[in-house]
């Protein structure tokens, strides 16, 4: 316990250093911020459109969909809010600059996640909130249930992109299979569940997690589930295992950069 509690300290000082490197370039940092609400907010406005003229897919209802891309946004959101280095991991590690990152005294993987916060995923985060509230109108259980569902969902992202991003100590310039990864997961975890089927579905559920993003947490919202919403934390952990093991198996081949950078 003292362990953790020290690292959720560790995550509370980057998390206040980061949001005021943010704040430093104000402008910009908005400007990102509502740019992505708003791109957000297209793809809302297209699904109400789509169950305005199909209002049922499947036994899914335009709730459904605002519920999916609620727990999709804020889940992608908070998890780059807080680690947003793991969207950079593979041109971190394949220009050799883990080096200041391994003098650190704790584990390296935390340290370098926890580096850098985006300041778009900001806008994600807000957004899968605000949507959520105003068009689902949930009671209390469901808000909260929402909400612990939302880190289960930021716990899977963070660790699909460490495993994606881990690609490049094996694979050299990785940056580009791990962007692709990461859009595949993110579409087909914007769409209705129930429209994958066979082959498809175990793939979602295996190599592209995207399920544990979609359908078991708008279940467990449905349902009231809290069976649903224990295997969504189970997918979303069993990811961070591998992303984690990948990462430090693949740092045992790691060639330092040669760089001297100084980290105040």
């Amino acid at each position: 316990m003292s362990g953790l509690s020290s690292y959720l300290r560790l995550a509370i000082a980057y998390t206040k250093i980061n949001f005021k490197s943010l704040l430093a370039y104000r402008g910009a940092f908005v400007s990102q911020m509502v740019a992505m609400f708003i791109n957000d907010s297209v793809w809302i406005a297209f699904w109400c459109l789509f169950f305005t003229r199909f209002p049922v897919v499947k036994g899914w209802g335009v709730n459904d969909v605002i519920t999916l891309w609620s727990i999709a946004a804020s889940g992608f959101g908070v998890a780059h809010v807080f680690m947003g280095n793991a969207l950079t991991l593979p041109g971190i590690i394949m220009r050799g600059e883990l080096d200041s990152w391994l003098l650190y005294p704790r584990a390296v993987l935390p340290h370098l996640l926890l580096g850098r916060s985006s300041a778009s995923a900001w806008g994600d985060a807000l957004f899968g909130v605000v949507v959520y509230v105003l068009f689902v109108k949930p009671d209390l259980p469901h808000l909260l249930l929402f909400l612990l569902l939302v880190l289960s969902v930021a716990i899977l992202f963070v660790g699909f992109s460490v495993f994606t991003g881990s690609l490049a100590f094996f694979l050299g310039s990785a940056d580009s299979i791990a962007v692709q990864l990461r859009f595949a997961l993110i579409t087909f975890s914007t769409y209705p569940s129930p429209i994958f089927q066979g082959f498809v579905k175990v793939l979602l559920f295996t190599l592209i997690p995207a399920m544990f993003v979609s359908h078991l947490p708008v279940s467990a919202l449905r349902n009231m589930s809290f069976l649903d919403a224990s295997y969504s934390f189970a997918g979303a952990f069993a990811v961070l295992a591998m992303g984690v093991a990948v990462f430090y198996f693949g740092l045992r081949r790691y060639e330092s950069g040669n760089l001297m950078e100084m980290r105040g």
